[in-house]
Order: structure tokens, then sequence, then C-alpha cells
């Protein structure tokens, strides 16, 4: 997500950092590409106006010229003011209320809002340590219910069935009943899409408002939409009045216009980012985090947490006294540790969090990618045990062998065999304490082809 904000903004940053000191004319030129990359991505105009006139006020004013280093003062009016407009800090759940609290999910048709409901489950779940329970009034896709009980039973989540001849209203007070009775902490409504916004889906969704009177009303919305997911968003809060927005496939959203223009066109906060196809990728949504990210100066805290909650740390310190011991790093921990990569969210959403990422030529960051690493996972898996213990038993026949169960060439074999020697090496200088030389040879280095 913001790929082409951080490129931009790596590009300013570039400029400013050989400045001694701030202009007038400088900083005019400076804000020209403010301007041209947050319109790139999608940005609302009223928005971009006031992020120009608010920097241009800060910027101008004494303390920045007259600083020892005006690009970074720059920098930091920017990061202010990009927190400042996806809404400052994060607005969490509210739910302190008598169980159950409802969370009413609405949203366009095609904007994810089923495989949220039960993304949201899992998060309340695993963090608030809450009970969930999980319904759908979508009587008109009857697909939407089918799925929804599938995801209930896949993150074990208690579900209130539910089905097409059933009207919304009485599949609501239903499930409120059956949540009370089976002492549920949240009750999750997916409602019906539409592909609009018309007036039939409006006036059904406030009923259902009004029979479940949630504590939380959240607007789910497809990122890559841009500035349009803003203007839906504000379609439905005159409606419904919204508590906050979930942004969706923000993974695959290279401009993220829509995470700089919702909170200022509807006043609602964005609660949660969608950043993957898995049922753990919802992440809560942090303003300055964000604004770091679109920095290029990455999110290490977000990073920090991740592996906190999702490493398998018995399996890393296994690892870790494999390497001590100098009985080596073989392709079955490597597997181990792709494995452990995806839990975190996937490439995308690891690199997105990394410090300078920004930096590393776009060539190499497109062969980091899970395709890329998939690909990976696909030779190694063709392997057998002792030749994932022993690469270096792995000749000719075999790498034939290999690449054809993979579905690769022999090429991506040898390229990943050569690669992983590189790594073994690395971590040999682990085992005697050469961490910084280890740290030295890194620098600067990102191999093709998965690594």
């Amino acid at each position: 997500m913001f790929q082409n904000l951080t490129n931009g903004f790596s590009k300013i940053v570039k400029n400013l950092s050989g400045r001694g000191r701030l202009t007038d004319t400088n900083i005019s030129e400076t804000l020209r590409d403010v301007r041209v990359a947050l319109l790139e991505a999608d940005v609302a105009l009223p928005v971009v106006k006031e992020f120009i006139n608010t920097i241009r006020s800060e910027a101008l004013g004494k303390q920045v010229i007259d600083t020892i280093n005006p690009g970074q003062a720059f920098i930091k009016i920017v990061s202010d003011q990009l927190t400042h407009i996806m809404g400052e800090k994060n607005d969490s759940l509210m739910l302190n209320t008598q169980p159950p609290a409802v969370i009413l999910l609405a949203g366009l048709q095609g904007s994810g809002k089923t495989t949220t409901a039960a993304k949201l489950a899992t998060w309340l779940m695993t963090k608030e340590k809450k009970k969930v329970m999980l319904t759908s009034v979508d009587i008109y896709r009857p697909a939407a219910i089918q799925q929804l009980e599938t995801l209930a039973q896949q993150i074990n989540a208690e579900h209130f069935p539910s089905n097409a001849e059933q009207k919304p209203l009485d599949i609501v007070n239903n499930a409120l009943k059956a949540a009370k009775q089976s002492q549920a902490d949240v009750l999750i409504i997916d409602t019906a899409g539409r592909l609009h916004v018309d007036q039939e889906m409006m006036s059904e969704i406030k009923e259902i408002y009004k029979a479940s009177n949630p504590i939380e009303t959240l607007f789910v919305v497809d990122s890559m939409t841009g500035q349009d997911a803003a203007n839906s968003a504000k379609a439905f809060n005159d409606a419904l009045a919204l508590t906050g927005v979930i942004l969706t496939k923000t993974d695959g959203d290279a401009r993220g216009g829509a995470a700089l223009s919702i909170r200022h066109i509807t006043g609602k906060p964005i609660k949660f980012i969608g950043v993957g196809e898995k049922i753990h990728a919802l992440e809560a949504f942090y303003p300055d985090r964000m604004a770091s990210r679109i920095l290029g100066m990455g999110d290490i805290v977000s990073l920090v947490e991740e592996a906190e909650q999702k490493i398998d740390k018995a399996q890393a310190e296994k690892i870790v006294k494999k390497i001590k011991k100098g009985q080596g790093f073989d392709l079955e921990d490597f597997l181990e540790q792709l494995q452990q990569m995806k839990k975190m969210g996937g490439m995308a959403s690891l690199m997105s969090k990394i410090p300078g990422i920004a930096n590393i030529p776009q060539a190499a960051k497109d062969q980091v990618t899970d395709d890329a690493f998939k690909k990976t996972e696909a030779i190694i898996y063709s392997m057998t045990r002792k030749e994932r213990r022993f690469p270096d038993s792995i000749k000719g026949s075999h790498k034939r062998r290999i690449a054809l169960g993979s579905g690769n060439e022999v090429q991506d074999v040898n390229r990943l065999l050569k690669q992983f020697d590189q790594m073994q090496k690395m971590m040999k200088k682990l085992k005697g304490g050469g961490m910084t030389q280890m740290m030295r040879n890194m620098k600067g280095m990102m191999p093709p082809g998965g690594f």
C-alpha cells in the first residue's frame, strides 16, 4: 500500500537532504512535487489543498528556515500533517456495553464484507479474547451466507444460521437472542451489499440498524477505488451514522488515496485495514505508523508486535540453538521461516514496515514477493527430506527431477541453491559471533529469485 506515495516522498526527501537551508523558492518547488504525489495517489482534491496550505504555512515559518537541518524539519511537518489527515491516533472498537456488543458491517458489493467479518472475529478472539458470534442477513446472495458459515467453522467462532427465505429483521432478532443465550461478547452482523448506493438498500439497512442497535457500525470499503471509496463512505454515513471504516485490499493498492481522503470527507476514523487474503490479515489502523510507512521510514513498532504475536518462539529458539551448535541451517529450516513470514501477513506487509525499504531498487523489490516465495516453496517441497537437510547432495539428475516436480526450470533450482549457499555462509558467521561483519555483507544485498 502507498507505493506510489512512498516513491514520490522518497524523491522529495532526497532532494531536500542536500539543501543547506529552505527558501521560498525551494519550498514552492517541493510543494509542487508533494501536490503531484498526492494527486497521482488519487487523494481527493480538498484534502490535497488543505495538506499543501498547512505545510506551506508551517514550512515558511522562521523555526524551519533557521533550523540546523531544514530538510528533516520539513519532513517532520509532512509526517505530522499526514498523521493529522488520517486521524491523529488509533480509534479502538467501543465494546464497553452490555453483551452482546453488536458490530454492524455495511458496504457495497465486492468490498470484502464477508471475509472482513471473519477477519474481525479472528482479531477480537485473539487480541481481545472475546467470544464472538457471526451471522449474515445477506438474503440476496446465498453464497455469502454459506461463505460466512464456512469461515466461522475455520476460525472456531460461533455462527447463527440464516437462509434466503428469511427476512433480515427476523434473522437479526433471532441472532440477538442466540448471542445472549450463548453468552457471546460480540455479535457481528454481515449485511447485504449492492453494486451502487440505492434507496432500497439504504432503507433496509436502516431497519437492521434500528433493530440491532449496534455499538459499532463499520463501513467496509475497497481501498483500490481511491477517492470513490471516500464518497461512498460519506453516502453511508449520511444514512447510518457510521462509527468507523475498514479499508480492504490495501495490499493491492499502490496509491493509498482512500486512506488519506476518508477521514477528511466523512469525519469518521479508519479503524482497521485488510492487508492480505489470509484470515489473520487485518491490522488496527495507526495514523502515525502509517505516516511513517508512507515516508519510507518503516513501522518497527507494528513489525515487533506482529513478531511477538505470530512467530513460533519455540521453533525460532530451536533454529538459533542449532546454528550456535554448528549444526547448520538447512532448507527445512528455511521453509519454516517462509511459513513464519506468511503468518505475519506475507512479504508485501512485512516490507512496508521495514525502514528504508523505499531506497531499494524497484527491480529488487519486485523479486521479493509472495509469488517468488511460492516458487521457492514449491522447489523445496519437491525435494526429498535428505535433499532438504543436505543441499550439497543435490546433483544434475536430482535438479531435473526437482524442477519438473515443482513446475520450474533447472536454472531456478540452481539459483535457489546458490542463494541458499550464501545464506548458510552468513549463518556460520552468527555462530562465530561475526554479526557485525555479516550485516556489512548483507548491506544492499537483495538477491533475485525469492530471497
